[in-house]
């Protein structure tokens, strides 16, 4: 049987203070009621000045990833639930944008995307394109909860299914229902940026690297990181996680989030 998360303040202080690189899901993470408290910034910016590179792991699209490298104090974003990550170098005041597939390959996939999304608005009643689709190279995004519904739980079981008959990966987030075509996730893209620019494996950090999330498709990052956290609201779905995160904080969103920079800031301390 699969044991239940800690108490964030159960972490052991070495655990805490060894901690070089958090991986952090974004929506219901970091924000709290669909907008970034100034409290969860406020730990962005005092991780970055304590040295732990932060970087966010989202499902949101590439136009919201160029933002976020650019203007947050992070060190790099993921992106299109691992489609790529970007990583601003303010130095030389360059974007380095790094995807899975090529251009030419991403174009056909959005023309497959297109039959999806046809086919999802036409049999899935109150589903909607996100409105953030626009921004978007290489996923298709059905809103189901953040401009919409939210929807129930057949809807969003039909959404998936309707990805899958066509081919494509489908994932849920606390808001969308994320499809696209290939082998990549959030994981794999994360073991890429550790090789790329920090020179190591996600192995080979094992502690020194953590991982915070609020969802279902988290929870392969959960079962790979033996660092992981979960926010308090990610407790609503414990009956469909296949894995849980090692410890739980007791607030939600990014109040969660800013619990857990305290505590990793104090144990430095």
């Amino acid at each position: 049987m699969r044991e239940l998360p800690q108490p964030l303040q159960t972490m052991p202080d070495a655990t805490a203070a060894a901690v070089e690189v958090l991986f952090t899901d974004i929506d219901d993470t970091l924000t709290l009621d669909g907008r970034l408290p100034a409290v969860a910034y406020a730990a962005l910016e005092a991780l970055e000045q304590a040295g732990i590179a932060v970087v966010p792991v989202t499902g949101r699209p590439a136009g919201w990833c160029d933002l976020i490298a650019r203007l947050w104090p992070v060190a790099a974003v993921v992106g299109e639930n691992g489609a790529f990550y970007y990583r601003y170098d303010r130095a030389d005041r360059r974007m380095q944008r790094v995807y899975v597939k090529s251009a030419a390959e991403r174009s056909a996939d959005r023309e497959k995307l297109e039959a999806v999304l046809d086919e999802v608005l036409a049999t899935v009643p109150g589903a909607a394109l996100a409105a953030d689709q626009a921004g978007r190279d290489c996923d298709l995004a059905i809103d189901f909860a953040e401009d919409v519904g939210p929807l129930d739980d057949a809807a969003i079981r039909a959404i998936v299914a309707t990805f899958e008959r066509h081919g494509a990966v489908a994932k849920v987030s606390s808001i969308h229902v994320n499809g696209w075509f290939g082998s990549y996730d959030k994981r794999s893209m994360c073991d890429r940026l550790l090789i790329e620019q920090f020179g190591t494996t996600r192995q080979a950090m094992g502690e020194r690297a953590a991982f915070i999330g609020d969802s279902p498709n988290d929870a392969p990052m959960f079962g790979s990181f033996p660092c992981s956290i979960g926010v308090a609201n990610l407790e609503r779905f414990f009956d469909v996680l296949d894995a849980y995160p090692r410890w739980m904080t007791r607030r939600p969103g990014g109040l969660g989030f800013r619990e857990l920079a305290d505590r990793l800031l104090a144990a430095r301390n």
